[in-house]
C-alpha cells in the first residue's frame, strides 16, 4: 500500500485529493491547520510554518509521495497580510520540501497557480511564457515553483508543479463569483456586479484538479517541472452566468462590462503538455459542475 502525505487536506483541492487516494485503497496522512474527522478519515492539525511538527508527522511513515495543497489559496486571501502569505506559501513550502528531501520521497507534487503568469498578451499560453505575477500571492506561488525546480536540480527531489486555474466546487469557502451566483439564485436574491460580462475566467472543478495532481503522482516520470491544468473552458463570466441560468432558471444575474478589478486579464492556457505527459483530461464540464455545486448548496440549506 502506497502512503501519501497531503498538505491542506481540509481545503477545496486537498480534500478532493484525499478522497481520490483513499477511494483506490492508498493510505493518506492528511495535514491541515485545523484537525477534523476520526479514524481513517482523520486530518491531523499542522501549521506549515512548524518544521518540527512536519518532520514528526512524517517520521517512519514510509512516504511514497507528498502532494502539497496547503497554502493561502488565491489572490483574494490574506491580501492585507502579505508577510503571512510569504511565511505560509514560501517558507511553508520549503519546510515541506525539506521533509520530502530528508525522507527520500519518490515524488513531490506542488499545487501552483496560473496567478504566476500575471496578465497575458495572447493565447494559447504555454508553460514557458515569461512570467509577471501582479500580486504577492502570485509571486509566492512562483517562488514555490522555483524552489521545487531548484530542489530537483540540486538535491534530486523529483518535484513537479501544477498551475491550476480558478478552482470551484461544493467545498469552496473563499470568495467566488460563481458560488455567489448559484447561492443567490437558490436564495431568491438577484446578483448584480459592476464588471465581468465580457471578462474571461477559466474554471476547473476540484475533482479535475485532484485528478491531475494524482496523475502527477502516478506518472512513471515527468518530462517537465511545470504543467498548466485547467478545465479547458475559456469563456466570459457573462457566458458562465448563462450556464447558471440553464441550471437554475430562477437566477436573476446582471453583469456590467469590464474586467475584474482584482484579477489579471488572461488568455486560454495550453494544457497539451499535461494531456500528453500525465494523461490528464478534464472530466467535469462547467455546466455539470454548476449543477453539482447547486445541489450541494441546496442540501446544506435544508
Amino acid at each position: 500500500m502506497r502512503v501519501h502525505l497531503v498538505t491542506g487536506a481540509g481545503g477545496l483541492v486537498g480534500r478532493a485529493v484525499v478522497a481520490r487516494l483513499r477511494a483506490r485503497g492508498d493510505r493518506v496522512i492528511g495535514l491541515d491547520r485545523a484537525a477534523s474527522g476520526e479514524g481513517e478519515e482523520r486530518i491531523v492539525d499542522c501549521d506549515l510554518r512548524d518544521a518540527h511538527r512536519l518532520h514528526q508527522l512524517a517520521y517512519g511513515r514510509g512516504l511514497d509521495s507528498i502532494i502539497h495543497c496547503g497554502a493561502h489559496s488565491g489572490p483574494m486571501v490574506a491580501r492585507d497580510n502579505p508577510y503571512d502569505l510569504v511565511a505560509v506559501n514560501v517558507v511553508g513550502t520549503a519546510n515541506v520540501m525539506e521533509v520530502a528531501r530528508i525522507h527520500r520521497v519518490r515524488r513531490f507534487v506542488n499545487c501552483s497557480s496560473v496567478s504566476v503568469y500575471g496578465s497575458t498578451s495572447a493565447g494559447p499560453v504555454p508553460e514557458d511564457t515569461v512570467l509577471h505575477p501582479s500580486t504577492v500571492y502570485g509571486a509566492t506561488k512562483l517562488a514555490a515553483e522555483h524552489l521545487a525546480t531548484a530542489y530537483a536540480r540540486e538535491h534530486g527531489l523529483d518535484a513537479v508543479s501544477l498551475r491550476l486555474s480558478w478552482v470551484y466546487g461544493p467545498n469552496r469557502t473563499t470568495s467566488c463569483l460563481l458560488r455567489r451566483m448559484i447561492a443567490d439564485a437558490l436564495g431568491g436574491r438577484p446578483t448584480r456586479v459592476e464588471w465581468g460580462a465580457d471578462f474571461h475566467r477559466q474554471y476547473i472543478h476540484a475533482d479535475d484538479a485532484a485528478a491531475a495532481l494524482v496523475a502527477a503522482v502516478d506518472a512513471p516520470a515527468v518530462a517537465r517541472r511545470v504543467y498548466n491544468i485547467t478545465g479547458d473552458t475559456y469563456q466570459t463570466l457573462g457566458e458562465t452566468a448563462e450556464l447558471v441560468r440553464r441550471v437554475l432558471p430562477q437566477a436573476d444575474i446582471a453583469l456590467a462590462p469590464g474586467k475584474d478589478p482584482g484579477d489579471d486579464v488572461q488568455h486560454r492556457f495550453d494544457i497539451s503538455a499535461a494531456r500528453q505527459d500525465l494523461g490528464y483530461a478534464p472530466a467535469v464540464t462547467l455546466q455539470e459542475g454548476i449543477a453539482g455545486f447547486a445541489e450541494a448548496l441546496r442540501r446544506r440549506s435544508r
